[in-house]
């Protein structure tokens, strides 16, 4: 096989046979529908060949980010797309306006207790990032934590990636970044006296963990591919040039972690790939001995989760894996001095629901499972040995069809409560405790909506029918009085991928839709984790087709129960919902009045075919690695950039970020300059935010203003008048 660049050629022929020329500069022509003149791309032609398939690609070039050619096409991009948009100015502040009214700008989270101390997370008017702060249990003067609005002053981005406290609560560990690049740089504050140590660590990643001696903190270490490959151990005072290395993966398609276990006798770490995963430990009381096995790594045995028990015959680890054939996940414990011995099953595997994690604490465990598509939580009571108590287990029950429930913030161990999260696509988050002695729920924070009834809405679940048979949940939201006649306009969100599960959770940026009479759709395809793990494993590698035959089912069965309109019908999707959304116009382009492809992963095989892109390596489990040939032709079948063909899409408003790490922002750039010289009919807009990465902006303003715009444009698309 080759993978060939070729040279740049003048004027060519592409496979339609139709001559392109490179002219050397920027050229703009007239839109296929009337309206401003859109940039067109210069075609320069390079071809690739893998296992007898060729590939044409007359935008490589845009991959060269230190172009000026290429800056120079993004902001032409980015002043084209402005200008369409810029008779929607009215409805866009409109529709900030909204988002604003429903938000109670000044606000806190509910009270997460830890020790002596209870904390919160602070919204201000007028702020773009909250500030976290502490105060006495039970009630005394404030006192400030961390202000992201200080961190972010003089900066158009400010990200934080993690935060730790220290046992003693004293010192905060944080990590911060400015670009959207996604590697941060440790600090460490003082909270009495809100300074930061002189001990700054550069050019790290997710996870840090403290010793229990307060001074010693386990942080993780990306490699030039910006995978996470090792972790590390710095003493607080000294030189992070004398940081020791503690764990090392030369695997690039495994990651590292690291985090202190919830009783904070152990520093827990691993390294783990889609299928296969093993975990080490560390005393958190001896933080410079060598890591100890928990579970050693088998190839197609994955550890989801990890967590510590104290016992009176001895601790025990505690595993959500997929040992022994257990597909679905199961809980075993192990004991902490000899963990390769005898398991112990403590929540056994089952077909019909996927066991997706667990918290320890001293008398009980908080499990969270997955059935029939939606989350459940069930309480399982221990005695004072540790071990379960027979048939005292409990299902915490929901009061919506459709429902989005988690494991909250739980920082102690020795507690006798549970905080768990709630919210559907009708009710704002809950924050409730629940009583694991008596079995009863206290709530203690919901988010106040402005403007906004719940019981005005409703929320429904429909299935799908797939070409295989198989039935696809539908999570809906509708306003109360839209009735099922076809005539209504939708939105319809994708993901499916990575075993991720899209639950049904509400979005005060939804409700300027709801309230204008839009159909809001989930559609939980194959390649998420909605239905367990073989919803996952039917929908990637070589089966990945049917991640996009779902979704297009799904509308197809909102149309046919008269949830829609079928002439008036937007779909959405992110990142590799991105590819969804790249690859549902070129299976049926009559179905979609509009399509946004948000930081889209279009360039599907060029990518995979190129390991010095950050990431690729790590993502072969995914969607395949193509140096497979029956692997190549599967993603050759789908990859949306490569599958463009001459003919009429729906108009489509794509993103990029400039500094995304994740997927590149080449990828809707060649996506877009292919699609306005192939489409026979149809308006691409590209915006690329060239100060941000993979999320956008991170300012809540900020972050509104853009949801307004995008919006502006799904509403003008759906035949909204301004």
């Amino acid at each position: 096989m080759v993978y060939g660049i070729g040279a740049a050629v003048g004027i060519d022929a592409d496979r339609t046979g139709r001559p392109h020329h490179d002219s050397g500069a920027l050229r703009r022509e007239t839109d296929r529908v009337s309206g401003p003149l859109a940039p067109i791309a210069p075609r320069r032609t390079s071809v690739s060949i893998a296992h007898g398939d060729e590939r044409v690609d007359d935008y490589g070039w845009l991959r060269d980010r230190g172009s000026p050619e290429v800056l120079a096409y993004l902001e032409a991009e980015n002043a084209h797309t402005a200008e369409v948009m810029a008779p929607t100015a009215d409805l866009q502040q409109r529709l900030f306006e909204e988002i604003r009214s429903h938000v109670t700008e000044t606000d806190e989270s509910a009270p997460v207790v830890r020790g002596e101390w209870e904390y919160v997370v602070r919204t201000e008017a007028g702020a773009q990032y909250p500030v976290r702060a502490r105060r006495p249990r039970g009630g005394g003067a404030e006192q400030g934590v961390l202000d992201v609005n200080e961190l972010a002053a003089g900066h158009a981005y400010c990200a934080v990636g993690g935060t730790a406290l220290s046992p003693d609560q004293s010192l905060l560990a944080y990590s911060v970044e400015h670009t959207g690049d996604e590697v941060y740089e440790f600090r460490f504050r003082d909270i009495a006296t809100g300074a930061d140590l002189a001990d700054r660590i550069e050019r790290t990643t997710y996870g840090l963990a403290w010793a229990s001696d307060g001074r010693t903190i386990f942080y993780v270490r990306p490699d030039e591919a910006l995978r996470a490959h090792q972790v590390w151990r710095h003493e607080l005072g000294t030189e992070p040039a004398a940081d020791r290395l503690v764990f090392e993966e030369p695997d690039e398609t495994f990651d590292v972690w690291v985090e202190r276990s919830r009783s904070g006798a152990a520093i827990l770490l691993g390294s783990e790939a889609r299928t296969t995963s093993e975990i080490w430990w560390v005393p958190a009381d001896a933080p410079t001995a060598p890591p100890l096995a928990v579970a050693r790594r088998v190839a197609d045995v994955k550890i989801v989760a990890a967590d510590h028990l104290r016992r009176a015959d001895g601790a025990r680890f505690l595993l959500v894996t997929a040992a022994a054939g257990a597909t679905n996940f199961e809980i075993v414990a192990v004991a902490v001095d000899d963990p390769e011995g005898a398991r112990q099953v403590v929540v056994a595997h089952r077909d019909d629901a996927r066991v997706d994690g667990v918290d320890a604490f001293r008398t009980h465990l908080g499990v969270s499972e997955r059935t029939g598509g939606l989350e459940r939580l069930v309480v399982v009571p221990l005695d004072d040995a540790g071990e379960i108590v027979p048939g005292a287990q409990r299902v915490i029950e929901m009061p919506d069809a459709a429902y989005s429930v988690w494991l909250d913030a739980n920082p102690e161990y020795d507690t006798g409560v549970v905080r768990f999260g709630y919210s559907s696509l009708a009710r704002p988050v809950s924050a409730y405790d629940h009583d694991v002695a008596r079995g009863e729920n206290r709530l203690v924070k919901r988010d106040p909506v402005p403007g906004f009834d719940p019981d005005h809405t409703l929320t429904t679940r429909e299935w799908g029918t797939a070409p295989d048979g198989t039935r696809i949940p539908i999570s809906i939201v509708r306003r109360a009085d839209i009735a099922l006649d076809a005539t209504a306009p939708l939105l319809l969100y994708g993901y499916g991928s990575y075993e991720t599960s899209i639950d049904p959770v509400f979005n005060v940026r939804r409700v300027p839709l709801l309230d204008r009479g839009v159909v809001f759709a989930i559609a939980h395809i194959r390649g998420g984790g909605e239905m367990g793990r073989r919803w996952w494993l039917d929908g990637r590698l070589d089966r990945k087709m049917n991640t996009f035959t779902d979704f297009v089912a799904c509308a197809q069965h909102l149309i046919a129960e008269g949830y829609c309109d079928p002439q008036r019908i937007v779909c959405r999707g992110r990142s590799a919902g991105g590819l969804l959304m790249g690859a549902v116009p070129n299976l049926r382009p009559d179905l979609w009045r509009g399509v946004v492809a948000e930081v889209p992963f279009v360039d599907v095989l060029n990518t995979m075919s190129d390991a010095s892109i950050p990431l690729t390596a790590g993502e072969y489990a995914e969607w395949g690695n193509p140096a497979d040939a029956d692997l190549y032709r599967a993603m050759r079948a789908y990859s949306p950039y490569d599958n463009l063909t001459p003919r009429a899409y729906p108009d489509m408003l794509v993103t990029g970020g400039l500094h995304d790490p994740r997927v590149q922002y080449w990828e809707p750039a060649k996506f877009v300059a292919k699609l306005r010289a192939t489409a026979t009919s149809g308006r691409f807009l590209l915006r690329t935010d060239l100060g941000a990465g993979h999320a956008g902006p991170t300012g809540r303003y900020d972050a509104w203003r853009e949801e307004s715009f995008t919006l502006a444009w799904i509403l003008t698309t759906l035949g909204f008048t301004l």
